[in-house]
């Protein structure tokens, strides 16, 4: 195994879609971002096989990495205030929002952005394995990712916003108001009437104003596609997140992922 003890790897795991970037910290460049979208949603067992066909068809992933960190992403989490958190209620905050079973692994992230408590079930078998492959790593829920990260950045607004991560099957949803976290939610969808049916519940139940409040968007969708051209009949301030990194990108990178580097928005700023 070659050595570079200067490069981070970043993993994202879904059962809808894998992304993968590494970072170099040497030269703080981004020299390999990529994602592959499945099919159909699959099984946490046929997830961690087409990881293993990834990360073995590639000779990046071959370099000995200063760290390597896993995001989980799936609608089986739930924040928590610190104030209200009890390690021994773990079940109980997830019970209510997703299925448990008696097998699962239940842990949790802390996020002392909002001093609050994200409880989840990772996919143990993937950390698992990546222990296996590289060893000590790190990992969070993606939930937690998406609310330090906007939280971070938007600290200075007096109204709300709402900032919509859109993946394959599912929506992330996070209204801020005052750089104060007031929802977040996740849900599944099957059409861009799911979609926007979705949106529009989160603005009526916060009693939020189509025609002022703005909606800002990242993941998987783009200004000409139909999410967003049916999300923009019903609302009228919608964006496309900035792409502000203070990476720099290889010529690799640039050339393919230019336009679309909103798609990698979590995994860009997993590091």
């Amino acid at each position: 195994m070659k050595q570079n003890t200067n490069k981070e790897l970043s993993i994202q795991v879904s059962l809808n879609g894998l992304s993968f970037c590494i970072l170099n910290r040497s030269t703080n460049t981004i020299e390999y971002l990529n994602k592959i979208d499945f099919q159909s949603k699959l099984t946490p067992f046929d997830a961690l096989h087409r990881l293993k066909t990834e990360l073995s068809a590639s000779a990046v992933f071959s370099d000995e990495f200063r760290t390597v960190t896993v995001t989980h992403q799936n609608e089986l989490s739930t924040v928590v205030p610190k104030s209200l958190y009890d390690e021994r209620q773990k079940v109980d905050y997830l019970k209510f929002n997703a299925k448990i079973l008696k097998t699962d692994y239940i842990t949790h992230d802390e996020i002392s952005i909002n001093n609050s408590v994200n409880v989840y079930i990772p996919y143990v078998n993937i950390n698992n394995y990546i222990f296996d492959t590289f060893g000590e790593f790190v990992y969070k829920h993606s939930s937690t990712l998406l609310i330090e990260t906007i939280l971070g950045e938007d600290q200075a607004s007096d109204k709300s916003k709402i900032f919509i991560n859109v993946n394959k099957m599912t929506l992330e949803v996070l209204v801020v108001h005052n750089g104060k976290l007031q929802l977040f939610n996740s849900f599944e969808y099957h059409s861009k009437e799911d979609f926007i049916y979705y949106v529009l519940f989160v603005f009526e139940q916060l009693q939020l104003d189509v025609e002022s409040t703005p909606v800002i968007l990242s993941g998987l969708i783009d200004k000409d596609d139909e999410l967003f051209n049916i999300l923009y009949t019903y609302v009228r301030h919608v964006s496309i997140v900035e792409s502000n990194y203070n990476y720099k990108f290889s010529d690799v990178v640039t050339d393919q992922k230019r336009y679309e580097l909103h798609h990698y928005y979590l995994i860009l700023n997993s590091f």
